[in-house]
């Protein structure tokens, strides 16, 4: 019962991460707001679950386990609500901040309890658990909030999380033991200020960078300034100046913790990066509805049912790098499949094969990069570390998020100039069209091939740096014996 109270939390707050993008239309739409008003809902979400995810271990010292815990499924729950009931952009950008602060630690906290509710030996069952509820979120978000959009209400996709809250809430307040008593500890009150300052502007940076031309916007060169000099100063302080740090960065002189983190920026630049681009091609060129076009993740969480319990079995006896590197293989393998079937012709069973292998290098890389971290910390640092890694896997996507548009944009661009510099008169295939067709047609046929164009370079660069991580792994230690704890 635990396990499945853990697994309704991290259901609820993974699915949360996705079902929203497919919504955002239909939002912007009824509340009046433009496109660049409405990525708000998703970006402040973002920046404050980002902040919170590093200080989680602190906060679950601060007031315990359980107690964050369930306080943060019912504020989470309570949150969903109140976005649900929203009348204007203003209050659900506001309640959306609300639902980051309270879900950001969900996913760290929730793999520690289920690391201390089992025995060591056990430790990969745990987290294949685990994986199930966080990779099957984000699958099952694009299909879900379609469905919801195109035949209910868009405040739909807020008020499903009441329930599983609801159960959640019961279940955990009632059965789990908590390990971590409350302790009085003094507030970090400079370092969680400048975590907070350095956090927040960074994904500031990274979301609204390409919309406001970066460095030529005050605005985009203040905000980098700020996050560079708040950053910089809360590493010094926090290693040298404070008493209690609200982040124990000592933790990553642990080599296998510090390289699972760069691992894991590159997983979920990876995950969230091609969840990203897929949708906006196939809706916006290729003419799916949200609906079809969600059902496509369907198809890549297939293979992470099948194959995620039998890396589960697999891990404890065979080395999780080597899951590590064919993982990141698969995904690379698989991106460039995609890149290449990028084409106006494409349907929905063109993207088959490219998103079986992207779920089955995903199934690959969840659970043995958290064994090979945390089979690597002694069970003190266990929550500093998963905070690490969660923390890195959403930098990463939003990262990924922030450098695809700008892919985007600028090979858009390219490309235009590219077509655009062939179609003159003296072109005989320009020519033939000109007979039948005119040339505010022709414009849009080479708009639309240069945006095709670009969406296959942008797949391209998400498949060369899933590659790229694969030397990488060999920067971790290579586990005494898999699923062990020291």
């Amino acid at each position: 019962m635990v396990v499945a109270g853990v697994m309704a939390a991290s259901l609820m707050q993974t699915l949360d991460t996705t079902i929203t993008n497919v919504a955002l239309p239909n939002i912007q739409g009824n509340l009046g707001a433009s496109q660049d008003e409405g990525t708000w809902i998703v970006t402040a979400y973002t920046i404050a679950a980002i902040v919170i995810i590093p200080i989680t271990p602190w906060l679950q010292n601060r007031f315990g386990r359980k107690n964050y815990y369930v306080a943060s499924i019912v504020g989470f729950t309570l949150a969903s609500l109140m976005c649900g009931r929203s009348g204007q952009l203003f209050e659900l950008v506001f309640w959306r901040g609300v639902q980051g602060m309270f879900g950001g630690g969900l996913l760290a906290t929730g793999q520690s309890i289920l690391r201390d509710t089992f025995p060591p030996a056990k430790l990969g069952i745990s987290q294949g658990i685990f994986v199930l509820g966080a990779v099957l979120g984000p699958a099952l978000g694009p299909p879900l909030g379609g469905i919801l959009v195109d035949r209910y209400s868009w405040s739909l996709i807020f008020d499903i999380n009441v329930l599983p809250g609801i159960f959640a809430t019961i279940v955990l307040l009632t059965l789990l033991r908590d390990p971590l008593a409350p302790r009085k500890t003094a507030v970090d009150g400079i370092g969680l200020a400048l975590l907070a300052s350095g956090l927040g502007t960074m994904q500031y940076v990274l979301t609204e960078g390409e919309r406001n031309y970066w460095f030529a916007s005050p605005g985009i060169l203040f905000a980098t300034l700020v996050s560079v000099a708040s950053l910089g100063t809360f590493v010094f302080w926090e290693l040298y100046r404070a008493r209690t740090p609200v982040v124990d960065l000592r933790v990553l002189r642990n080599r296998s913790v510090s390289a699972g983190s760069v691992l894991a920026v590159a997983l979920g630049a990876a995950l969230f990066g091609t969840s990203y681009i897929l949708p906006q091609f196939t809706q916006g060129l290729l003419g799916f509805t949200p609906t079809v076009s969600g059902e496509l993740f369907i198809v890549r969480a297939i293979p992470v049912i099948f194959i995620t319990p039998l890396v589960v079995r697999l891990v404890a006896k065979i080395d999780p790098r080597v899951f590590l590197g064919l993982g990141f293989l698969l995904i690379g393998v698989g991106a460039l499949d995609q890149a290449f079937i990028t084409t106006p012709q494409a349907s929905f069973w063109t993207f088959g094969f490219s998103l079986v292998l992207i779920g089955a290098g995903t199934a690959m890389l969840f659970v043995p990069l958290t064994i090979a971290v945390l089979g690597a910390t002694k069970p003190a640092d266990g929550p500093k570390a998963s905070a690490f890694i969660n923390l890195s896997t959403q930098l990463g996507g939003s990262i990924a998020v922030a450098m695809l548009d700008v892919v985007l944009d600028r090979r858009w661009s390219f490309h235009s100039v590219v077509l655009g510099g062939q179609m003159t008169l003296s072109n005989l295939n320009v020519q033939h069209f000109l007979q039948r067709g005119t040339a505010g047609e022709l414009a849009g046929l080479v708009n639309a091939q240069a945006a095709i164009l670009a969406y296959g370079d942008a797949t391209f660069a998400i498949a060369a740096l899933a590659l790229a991580s694969i030397p990488l792994i060999f920067l971790m230690r290579k586990p005494a014996r898999s699923g062990s704890r020291p």
